[in-house]
């Protein structure tokens, strides 16, 4: 089954970028529709277009000769004028609706473990109501659930290099929540396949990384790595939430309550959902790609 032209939204950011090269690399023919395209770094002969998801006529365009459609983009803290719904319901439910009327063969939407509308977070609800969007919009759109992502100039383990500078480390909580880091390249090989794969049409898949780790033992894994100590503070979710609240007031704010909130809650793939495996694809773990990540050993202080 081949894709033929593939048309990535959200092409420019670390997942899509890592989708648009798994795409080449198959043989398609890509395009990458996004806001700003003049910024965008992509293989060469990957097509660039302008598109915002947010623009009906603009999203036709892009997707009038398309086979596949990819949707990658994401939205993870509101300002600028975008919005939870504005991006994760309205955007998706669009997209996938003018791709169906283009007929598109393939829809492809990336949204997260752990979707669900009764969560606590609005931008975990909204991606909830995007996903019923999409599946009303386009029948037999494939959706895919990854975990955490991580990989080489990511923010989740760049973050924790940051933290575990700190003479004491915090942990959200305990640090007992159980967190299943998936490789960016995983998911995006997890992508690829499915615009490959005849039998994806129609199916949910969750994306999980090699191996369940407690958050704990993620940061004790960075502080390892780069040859660290520092002791490790339990703080309430209490009190990161009144972080969170304080935060608001900025306009970058280095916490927001969703990120708080997710962080409550068991990240993992459930035992029932198709995954990896379904895909032919044995995904990679966090511990052992820690070198290719976060390169050198830093300083030793052990």
């Amino acid at each position: 089954m081949t894709a033929g032209r593939t048309v990535v939204f959200g092409g420019t950011g670390f997942l899509g970028r890592a989708i648009v090269r798994a795409m080449a690399a198959r043989g398609d023919a890509v395009r990458v529709a996004a806001r700003r395209p003049d910024a965008a770094d992509v293989p060469p002969g990957v097509e660039l277009q302008r598109a915002d998801i947010q623009d009906d006529d603009a999203v036709a365009a892009a997707v009038a000769d398309a086979d596949t459609v990819v949707n990658a983009v994401s939205l993870y803290v509101e300002g600028g004028g975008l919005d939870f719904d504005g991006i994760h319901v309205e955007g998706a439910t669009r997209l996938a609706r003018l791709a169906h009327r283009a007929g598109v063969e393939r829809f492809i939407h990336v949204s997260g473990i752990g979707v669900t509308g009764q969560s606590p977070s609005r931008y975990v609800r909204a991606r909830a109501r995007g996903e019923m969007g999409v599946n009303d919009a386009f029948p037999g759109a494939t959706i895919l659930h990854p975990s955490v992502l991580f990989g080489p100039h990511d923010s989740f383990l760049a973050t924790l290099d940051d933290v575990t500078r700190l003479p004491i480390v915090p942990l959200f909580g305990h640090g007992e929540t159980r967190l299943q880091p998936v490789h960016v390249e995983d998911v995006a090989a997890a992508v690829a396949g499915a615009a490959h794969t005849a039998e994806a049409t129609g199916r949910v898949f969750e994306l999980g990384g090699g191996e369940v780790l407690r958050y704990r033992e993620i940061v004790r894994a960075v502080l390892s790595h780069r040859r660290r100590w520092r002791p490790l503070l339990p703080v309430p979710w209490s009190a990161w939430r009144g972080i969170a609240h304080v935060g608001k007031i900025l306009s970058n704010p280095p916490l927001t309550i969703d990120q708080v909130l997710l962080m409550q809650a068991d990240n993992i793939v459930s035992a029932e959902m198709a995954t990896f495996a379904d895909l032919g694809i044995e995904p990679r773990g966090l511990r052992a790609s820690l070198s290719a990540c976060l390169p050198g050993q830093g300083t030793s202080d052990l």
